[in-house]
C-alpha cells in the first residue's frame, strides 16, 4: 500500500524533499464543470453580460490560479509553469460549462495540483460573474483526467 507522503515518520506535516528527483517533463489535465439555469447560460453565450465576457475573464483566472497554487496549497512546491491550456465548452443540452486545464511543466514534482486549481478557480469565476442572476450555481465533478511524467509515470482516468 502506497504511503502519504506529506508526513513525515512522527507523522507530522512537511514538504516533500524532491531536491534529489531528475527533471522530467510532466502535464496533468484536469475537468469539470458549472451547472446553472439556461438563461444564465444564455446570457454567457450571447455575450451581453453587463461585467463582460465571462468565459474570456474565467480564463485568464484559471491561468492565474495555477500558476499560485504554491501560494494556497500549504504543502505545494512552487512550480516553473511552460504551458498552460484552458478550454471553456458551454453545453445548452446540460445548462452547463465544462471546462478542461491542461497544464505542463519540466521540473521535479507533478503539475496536478495546478490543473486542478485552475479548473476550481475558473468555474469560481463564472460563478462570481454570473451570481447576480444565478445563485444556484453548482461546480461539480472536478477530477483530474490523466497526468504524465515523473517516477509514478503515467495514470489516465477510466
Amino acid at each position: 500500500m502506497a504511503k502519504l507522503t506529506h508526513f513525515n515518520q512522527q507523522g507530522q506535516a512537511h514538504m516533500v524533499d524532491v531536491g534529489g528527483k531528475t527533471l522530467t517533463n510532466r502535464r496533468a489535465v484536469a475537468g469539470g464543470r458549472i451547472e446553472m439555469q439556461s438563461n444564465t447560460l444564455g446570457l454567457i453565450l450571447e455575450g451581453s453580460h453587463k461585467k463582460g465576457d465571462v468565459l474570456g475573464i474565467a480564463r485568464v483566472a484559471g491561468i492565474m490560479a495555477a500558476k499560485k497554487t504554491a501560494e494556497l496549497i500549504p504543502l505545494c512546491h512552487p512550480i516553473a509553469i511552460t504551458h498552460i491550456d484552458i478550454e471553456l465548452t458551454p453545453d445548452t443540452v446540460n445548462n452547463c460549462v465544462h471546462c478542461r486545464a491542461t497544464v505542463e511543466t519540466r521540473d521535479q514534482t507533478g503539475i496536478e495540483m495546478e490543473a486542478l486549481n485552475a479548473v476550481q478557480v475558473s468555474l469560481l469565476t463564472i460563478y462570481d460573474m454570473c451570481k447576480a442572476v444565478d445563485r444556484g450555481m453548482t461546480i461539480q465533478h472536478v477530477h483530474l483526467l490523466e497526468k504524465s511524467g515523473g517516477k509514478s509515470g503515467d495514470w489516465k482516468r477510466d
